[in-house]
């Protein structure tokens, strides 16, 4: 099979797109399956129920520090769905989910057009303001609104899982695509709650609040160092 190649401003990207190293911090929230549903209608999937009626968010701050696509940061709004074709429900289902990105604001303009153009994730420019500290917390703004601010507590640390093959979905341009990665993990902590999030006005925070939030996190989990390899986008 003939090796895949983008050009992005300039710059020729052979696929896989490999990242070195990152960190990650992510909030879980369990919010209403419907209201969830009303929101990524639009890609034409289906959120996952891991109760009856319940689905969850994910809100993430990765920090890329080395990689393909260049150091930034980037903040998502994710769903767990169910694949197409399938109606798979309950917690013990749960890995049989894949991610949906909702929302992608990131902070440097080559992997905006290298996210937008390669795997049709729905990426904006925004601005992070990052604190660490025994508490890690960040805000994320875009055009001058405030989104969203998350205040983490430390959690457990706990034996990483083995090299994770990832199905992630984007919807752009009115298409909805199928992206496979592998990620592999160290310094992984995790706790149940652990997480407080503060919505400000941009309206990608009113959506959010559509879900119930602000409200504490289900679960939260941080990562020291994540490596993780991106395939090319295929349209389902």
């Amino acid at each position: 099979m003939p090796v895949s190649q983008h050009t992005i401003a300039g710059t020729v990207l052979t696929m896989p797109v490999v990242i070195r190293k990152a960190d990650q911090h992510a909030a879980m929230f369990s919010v209403d399956a419907k209201a969830a549903q009303r929101l990524i209608d639009y890609s034409g999937l289906q959120v996952f129920e891991y109760l009856p009626g319940r689905a969850i968010l994910a809100q993430l701050l990765v920090r890329y520090i080395d990689g393909d696509l260049g150091k930034y940061h980037e903040y998502g709004t994710a769903f767990l769905v169910n694949k197409p074709g399938t109606h798979a429900a309950g917690i013990r289902a749960m890995a049989q989910a894949a991610n949906f990105i909702h929302h992608l604001p990131v902070d440097q303009e080559f992997t905006l057009e290298a996210g937008r153009t390669i795997w049709g994730y729905p990426k904006i420019m925004a601005d992070f303001n990052v604190r660490d500290g025994r508490k890690f917390g960040f805000d994320v703004s875009a055009d001058g609104h405030l989104i969203a601010g998350i205040e983490f507590s430390p959690g457990l640390p706990h034996p990483a899982p083995k090299l994770q093959h990832i199905t992630t979905y984007s919807h752009l341009d009115g298409v909805t695509r199928e992206i496979e990665s592998t990620m592999q993990t160290t310094g992984v902590r995790t706790r149940l709650g652990g997480a407080k999030i503060r919505l400000g006005d941009h309206p990608y925070a009113k959506e959010l609040a559509t879900l119930g939030l602000p409200k504490r996190a289900l679960m939260t989990q941080s990562v020291a160092n994540v490596e993780m390899s991106f395939g090319d986008a295929r349209a389902v």
